[in-house]
């Protein structure tokens, strides 16, 4: 089908949609709420279609009035310039739609769990985790997001070994599913006398929260254990057997929390954590079959994957998937120019999805 097709068809369903919503035609509460959230979602693009028409039609009268022998050399000349700017405009609209036509992925919009974890480099790694973990904390504020903890080990000394939170807002999965991966950092550590720079690292993963209906788990299948919280240096938070940790025996995979001085509260966000890291699993055993002829692979989310440096001398943060070096990283670890480097994440994905289907 062409593209003009798909787009004819688009608006026709977004208007039968609109009819069908105002004569109250659906059948019951849930049809209802179905056929709004098709009309809501396809608005943007049939506003974005009806500009690339306009825009189009702008430029077939401009042409007619370049190719009319009674235009004068002057409104010819004019309209020449204006030509120019209307297939600019006309090809970036043409972007802009197929870019809005690509499949979604359907955890786009979901809330998220992000894990931080020390990897290499020791205490200076361990840092450096923290420091992550506090910049995904300040961008979620620049976006108005919900930022939750969930389970932080600590070190002695302000390090994390291990952090886990919930952001919740609007499209929070959307942008930040490129962060999975190892983040890298070369600077002269606290610990460090000899002034030297080292280099260590942490690892992000990003997982999408699940939904009850994403994952179905037996009962049986679980194993739940309860022990006491534990402080930074192992000190206890406090006497009872508070913290919970959650083992799906057929998949090894394991969740614990401990921050809520509730046993219940800790088994309800232990729970909702194993959800998210199965329905994870099996959402990444199902994106590296799909995957497997794809050339490039800038949202994998592989864990394993080197994919951004912090060199602090020099002030500059490398994305080293699209070769994008920024310096500004005071900027950047403040979460405020974070959306630099998603933005560009994004529109390097999309056009390598639309050069697929080239």
């Amino acid at each position: 089908m062409s593209l003009d097709a798909k787009l004819d068809r688009l608006v026709s369903r977004y208007d039968e949609l609109g009819a069908m919503l105002n004569e109250g035609q659906a059948a019951d509460p849930q049809a209802f709420a179905r056929m709004s959230k098709e009309y809501a979602d396809l608005r943007p693009v049939v506003e974005s279609i009806r500009e690339l028409e306009k825009a189009r039609a702008d430029l077939r009268d401009t042409q007619d009035l370049m190719a009319d022998p009674g235009t004068d050399a002057d409104l010819r000349a004019l309209a020449g310039e204006e030509v120019h700017d209307l297939k600019a405009r006309v090809q970036e609209l043409e972007r802009q739609v197929r870019i809005m036509l690509l499949p979604r992925d359907e955890a786009d919009e979901r809330n998220a769990i992000l894990e931080v974890r020390a990897g290499t480099g020791g205490e200076e790694a361990a840092l450096f985790a923290a420091e992550l973990f506090h910049m995904y904390e300040r961008y979620a504020a620049v976006r108005g997001w919900r930022f939750e903890g969930m389970e932080v080990s600590e070190t002695g000394i302000g390090g994390y070994k291990e952090a886990i939170a919930t952001i919740t807002g609007r499209n929070v999965f959307a942008r930040l599913k490129y962060e999975s991966g190892v983040h890298r950092v070369q600077r002269v550590p606290q610990t460090e006398a000899s002034g030297r720079i080292h280099t260590s690292a942490a690892t992000v993963a990003v997982l999408p929260e699940a939904e009850e209906v994403d994952v179905q788990i037996d009962p049986k299948d679980l194993r739940v254990d309860t022990y006491r919280s534990q402080g930074a240096g192992g000190q206890h938070v406090n006497t009872t057997d508070s913290a919970v940790r959650i083992t799906h025996l057929p998949s090894g995979i394991v969740a614990a929390c401990q921050e809520e001085k509730s046993q219940h509260k800790n088994r309800a966000k232990a729970m909702k954590l194993l959800c998210s890291r199965l329905y994870d699993f099996e959402r990444s055993r199902k994106d590296a079959e799909r995957a497997a002829s794809r050339k490039t692979q800038v949202g994998s989310g592989d864990r394993s994957e080197r994919i951004r440096t912090y060199n602090f001398p020099q002030g500059r943060v490398s994305d080293h998937r699209i070769n994008l070096t920024l310096y500004k990283i005071d900027q950047v670890m403040a979460g405020e120019s974070l959306d630099e480097l998603v933005d560009a994440l994004t529109a390097d994905d999309q056009a390598a999805r639309l050069a697929e289907l080239e």
